[in-house]
């Protein structure tokens, strides 16, 4: 007898629910910290995209794209290369070249002590997450378009 519901079995269902949240808690995390730690924008990027594949993988596309539509995706993208780009050209405007650090810095070892490197990590985030999400999305999309035929 086939399960006839998209996703996989129950049991991996049960452990995707109970996982997939401490992973996006995990990449932000990753990138909040960037500027303390290994890690920043691209790696918490990374596995922010990859919480919401492990939803796809578990539950189906339908469900994931439910969760994160590809607006959403789009939109979420295209976010993070403007708000890299405002950052860059905040920097030329304010102090003559682009990334000029035009924050104030704290102490050393303090979250908000790095100026504009965690406003950095969070555009790549978007961009990268994003991206990395639409791909894997658009490798299922190909594949079931190609299996149709």
């Amino acid at each position: 007898m086939q399960n006839k519901e998209p996703g996989m079995t129950l049991i991996v269902k049960t452990i995707t629910r109970l996982t997939v949240g401490l992973i996006l808690l995990y990449g932000i995390y990753i990138v909040l910290h960037g500027h303390l730690t290994p890690g920043g924008g691209f790696a918490g990027g990374v596995i922010i995209a990859l919480s919401f594949v492990h939803l796809m993988l578990a539950f189906g596309k339908e469900f994931a794209l439910k969760r994160l539509s590809q607006a959403a995706i789009a939109i979420s993208e295209s976010l993070g290369a403007i708000m890299f780009l405002a950052i860059a050209l905040l920097g030329l405007v304010v102090g003559g070249y682009f990334f000029f650090n035009f924050l104030s810095k704290g102490r050393p070892f303090e979250l908000f002590s790095a100026g504009i490197i965690p406003w950095c990590n969070i555009a790549i985030s978007l961009k990268v997450g994003a991206g990395l999400f639409a791909i894997f999305t658009a490798l299922i999309l190909f594949s079931e378009a190609r299996q149709e035929r």
